[in-house]
């Protein structure tokens, strides 16, 4: 909380200085970028955006810099999309669902069932629908780097295993502030409860929520599985990350160095998905140590229960020829 406060201290002082694009600062040193994640120092979205950051510089010779700021220092992913649209800080990591309702786009990575597996939403992502979805962001001040993968999403909580929709009725479960996500967990009879990451495990803890819906990874980086002793391997969803600029920040670069950036962006989500791979099975056999009780699902109900919600969205003429795009590709 601190370095949140010191953070915006300081913007408050930029603010009465001329405009400046973002937080990117000029100086004698050169010029330096802020990043944030809510996510934890060691957690591969945050180990690809600092490989970004050493590349920056050693390609420089330390002339551009990133500067991050991990495990939500600056606030929710909510408040990061808001302060780097409107330039107060440069570079943001923020989960697909948190983006659905401003950019719908962003909706067709987060259908249910929309990917059959980690290989089949990779490959379609980098067949050309990542950089669809990307570019539809420039409309609203940011401009799309990279996506960032991050696992199949599935339901835990602290009562009891779910094998059939039916099992989650009465549950009241975290979701992402997204209409989709909400929606869905509605339909398939919980209780959804739009609440930030970081304040899930305190409301589990606190039975204010029974349970929520996310990667292997974050599970266990979040220590979630402290509080939710029943993993369900639902794979209702593998909503990717995202990796964002504001625009006044890229424009504000030199045309090198913005070209630098903008390859050097994409060439980390290899650096990413290496990361992703090698922490992701290590993160279930840690939270299997713990006595976590993993179950199987009924996969055919959850895909049953789930298709009108997914049909009622792909009315959008947008969206339905995303999603087909995505679907040839499996």
């Amino acid at each position: 909380m601190s370095t949140r406060r010191a953070f915006l201290a300081g913007l408050g002082a930029a603010c009465a200085a001329p405009l400046v694009p973002g937080l990117l600062r000029a100086d004698d040193a050169g010029t330096l970028l802020t990043a944030t994640d809510v996510h934890v120092a060691n957690y591969p979205t945050v180990e690809a955006v600092r490989w970004i950051g050493e590349t920056l510089a050693r390609e420089t010779g330390g002339r551009v810099r990133l500067r991050q700021y991990h495990s939500g220092q600056l606030g929710r992913e909510s408040e990061a999309i808001d302060m780097a649209r409107f330039g107060a800080i440069d570079m943001t990591r923020v989960y697909a669902g948190a983006l659905n309702n401003a950019f719908p786009l962003t909706t067709a990575l987060c259908l249910p069932y929309a990917f059959d597996s980690v290989a089949h939403m990779r490959h379609a992502l980098d067949a050309g629908v990542a950089r669809s979805v990307l570019d539809g962001f420039a409309t609203r001040d940011l401009v799309g780097l990279a996506v960032y993968d991050s696992g199949a999403r599935c339901f835990y909580n602290t009562r009891h295993p779910i094998v059939s929709p039916k099992d989650l009725h009465g549950l009241k479960l975290r979701v992402a502030s997204s209409d989709m996500f909400i929606d869905l967990v509605r339909l398939l009879g919980a209780n959804p409860t739009p609440m930030s990451l970081g304040d899930t495990f305190s409301g589990m803890e606190t039975r204010m929520i029974d349970g929520a819906e996310n990667n292997m990874r974050s599970f266990h980086s979040s220590r979630h599985f402290e509080a939710a002793r029943f993993w369900s391997q639902s794979e209702h969803s593998y909503a990717p990350d995202i990796l964002l600029i504001s625009r006044r920040s890229l424009d504000a670069l030199r045309p090198g160095d913005r070209d630098l950036l903008i390859d050097t962006a994409r060439a980390s989500v290899a650096v990413m998905r290496r990361a992703w791979d090698a922490s992701e099975g290590a993160a279930r056999q840690a939270v299997a140590e713990h006595g976590i009780a993993f179950n199987d699902v009924d996969m055919d109900a959850f895909r049953d229960a789930a298709r009108p919600l997914r049909e009622r969205y792909l009315r959008q003429p947008e969206l339905q020829t995303l999603y087909r795009r995505i679907r040839d590709l499996a």
